[in-house]
């Protein structure tokens, strides 16, 4: 624990021991809710073909989903793996590739995927390359109907290059490509970095901040971009608490980019930001105390002069921690989920509405269970037109090896 910080671990510890009551005492009275009504499990992982998938979710244009395994596949270093709709019902799962380890190719992708213009996926895998510290590949659909997967950056951890890559990518309108990687750069505490096809081909890698501790420390989640072509992401560790930043990166015209830290949190935010439409950022904390009912949803709203300011929307979730994040409707509500890190259950779906006064009202979508066929330990979400919510679950399933899932409300 940084040595600045013990009043505010004194007054942490506090506060839990309340938010613990609190929390033990909802979670008596939802025991009974655990109800399956509205949920549909649309694949059971094997492990064959695929284990745990961590990054969530994407939709191709003809709704089709595509999204990736930590493990599993042919060789055991995950997959990225596709969903089609069938036309009477249900839904068929095809490995698009499994990761080998031979030097080249990724190892275990924690990241969700990105298309681009021409309908290529990119993604981002925690280790393996050509140096083991993690890699950028992207896959091409052929005219076979398969799919051809290329290492576009194997990263170095050599003093200036980042390692271990968790984030999701994202891209810019020229088709470049921006991310995090959670450790490695001139300080060994992560980067931020972007990826640029040259007239060649060959994809090009330009660091485009070092993070120094004060600045934030370890980047977990990947970047999302404002209106104006500002990035904005977290760190887990760093900033003036030590327990993460939120960060902005602003291009300075010349190819360099400003960074600047806009809230220093308390506890851990592990997932990534996402922007509505007037400029606001939403987030999740984990928290870092360890008891029942940590974590919490937040707001950022920019100010006059720079400065932002932070609302907490909710904080007591005795359900777990909210780890992966929220996304937001065409209405303005949010979805999240929490996962089961504190022992209490494998976790929930769950939906935020604001109301006219400005406050915001938490309403639970599904309880997940233990018991086969769902899944436990739900990750990032996805929502369609009519915001049905699709996601993944680490684990559960009829094998223990993770589910798709899709639930309606």
């Amino acid at each position: 624990m940084p040595s600045n910080s013990f009043s505010i671990f004194f007054s942490i510890f506090k506060f839990s021991i309340c938010k613990q009551l609190v929390a033990i005492f909802i979670l008596t009275l939802m025991v009974t809710a655990n109800a399956f009504a509205g949920e549909t499990i649309l694949h059971a992982f094997n492990g064959s073909d695929g284990f745990s998938p961590n990054g969530g979710l994407i939709f191709d244009a003809s709704g089709n989903l595509y999204g990736t395994t930590t493990g599993g596949g042919a060789y055991s270093y995950g997959t990225v793996f596709e969903m089609k709709p069938k036309a009477g019902g249900g839904w068929t799962e095809t490995v698009l590739h499994s990761f080998n380890g031979n030097g080249i190719d990724g190892t275990n992708p924690y990241s969700a995927l990105v298309f681009d213009a021409s309908g290529n996926l990119y993604g981002t895998t925690r280790s393996g390359g050509s140096d083991n510290a993690g890699s950028v590949f992207e896959l091409k659909p052929t005219s076979s109907g398969t799919w051809k997967e290329t290492v576009l950056h194997s990263f170095k951890n050599n003093g200036v290059d980042g390692s271990d890559v968790y984030g999701t990518l994202v891209l810019d309108s020229s088709g470049n490509l921006y991310g995090t990687t959670y450790g490695g750069g001139t300080y060994a505490n992560g980067t931020v970095f972007e990826l640029t096809r040259g007239q060649n081909g060959q994809w090009n890698e330009i660091v485009l901040h070092n993070f120094n501790s004060s600045d934030g420390e370890n980047p977990y989640a990947g970047l999302v971009f404002d209106a104006s072509g500002n990035l904005y992401g977290t760190t887990v560790e760093g900033g003036a608490y030590g327990y993460g930043a939120a960060f902005e990166l602003t291009p300075e015209g010349n190819g360099q980019w400003n960074e600047s830290v806009i809230y220093s949190f308390t506890d851990l935010p592990y997932a990534p930001l996402i922007v509505d439409p007037a400029g606001n950022l939403y987030g999740v904390t984990s928290g870092n105390d360890g008891l029942l009912g940590s974590g919490s949803v937040f707001e950022l709203s920019p100010q006059a002069g720079g400065q932002w300011t932070e609302t907490l929307i909710t904080d007591v979730f005795p359900r777990g921690n909210p780890f992966s994040g929220v996304v937001m409707d065409a209405a303005g509500n949010l979805y999240g989920t929490t996962d089961d890190t504190d022992g209490v259950g494998p976790g929930s779906v769950f939906e935020l509405t604001r109301q006219q006064n400005g406050v915001w009202v938490e309403k639970a979508l599904h309880y997940f269970s233990y018991r086969p066929p769902d899944g436990s330990a739900p990750t990032s979400l996805l929502l369609d037109k009519a915001n049905n919510i699709y996601g993944t679950t680490l684990y559960g399933g009829t094998h223990n090896a993770g589910t798709v899932f899709e639930i309606t409300h």
